[in-house]
């Protein structure tokens, strides 16, 4: 699937972004790690209908420009904010976050709890999810050191959001309570043979842990997906929008 996109002028740099409107609920896509919109492009046709989608690549990813400060939490749910006034599409939205974005779909809706009307997480990330780094073997620490070291030598990798997990972590903790809005959380329900058993423990009991975000909280097993529920199952991933977009509109 071609997917179109466009370019934003923001006042942290150039955005690239797909929009399309279709009337409400505003759903807000927000990647992965790195993540680029490319990512989205099985569930994109099948939500079309379903109300004005906004997807869009951070600073540092795909086109859109290299950042020139930190990209912690806080300073990209507030480009994402500027990036969503310029395109003129208004709150509240329906924040899905998959991986490291469901940290900022998280906090956004405590630092913006009136612009949030309800929250999809896709195999998200939870702050205590930075304990899972001690399960890792010494060779693979040895070359994260690395890799690390190398980004400090580019101007602009040194700003990258993966250098910034544990700031995000740290700001959700010190955000406002998460609002009472209706929360989804979709778990991979396929082993990672990468990660040890106590490790996998200990990552379902912080899935887990997000269902206790809301009242009105659901957990999704995708049995047949790992971390990309999206690719795998993008039918599961549709439903739940759908769900949550016909929950939004009964109870808003």
């Amino acid at each position: 699937m071609n997917i179109q996109q466009h370019t934003l002028q923001t006042s942290k740099g150039k955005l690239r972004y797909h929009l399309n409107r279709n009337g409400r609920p505003h759903i807000v896509l927000i990647n992965g790690g790195s993540g680029p919109i490319e990512g989205w492009m099985r569930i994109l046709p099948g939500i079309s209908e379903t109300g004005s989608i906004f997807a869009y690549n951070r600073l540092g990813v795909a086109g859109s420009d290299k950042p020139k400060e930190p990209q912690d939490g806080r300073t990209i749910v507030e480009t994402l904010r500027e990036a969503l006034s310029l395109v003129e599409l208004e709150p509240p939205y329906l924040l899905i976050g998959h991986s490291l974005g469901g940290l900022y779909a998280n906090l956004y809706a405590r630092l913006y709890p009136e612009e949030a009307a309800g929250v999809i997480l896709v195999e998200a990330s939870h702050p205590k999810d930075l304990q899972l780094n001690e399960y890792q073997g010494s060779a693979v620490k040895s070359l994260n050191k690395i890799f690390s070291m190398f980004d400090s030598f580019s101007p602009h990798k040194q700003w990258n959001e993966v250098h910034f997990v544990k700031k995000t972590a740290e700001q959700l903790q010190t955000a406002g309570p998460f609002p009472d809005i209706p929360v989804y959380v979709i778990t991979g329900g396929k082993e990672n043979r990468m990660m040890p058993e106590e490790a996998r423990k200990l990552r379902l009991n912080h899935q887990l842990e997000l269902l206790t975000l809301s009242n009105r909280s659901k957990h999704i097993i995708a049995a047949k997906s790992g971390h990309f529920p999206q690719l795998a199952e993008p039918g599961l991933l549709i439903d739940t929008i759908k769900e949550a977009a016909q929950q939004i509109s009964i109870h808003p």
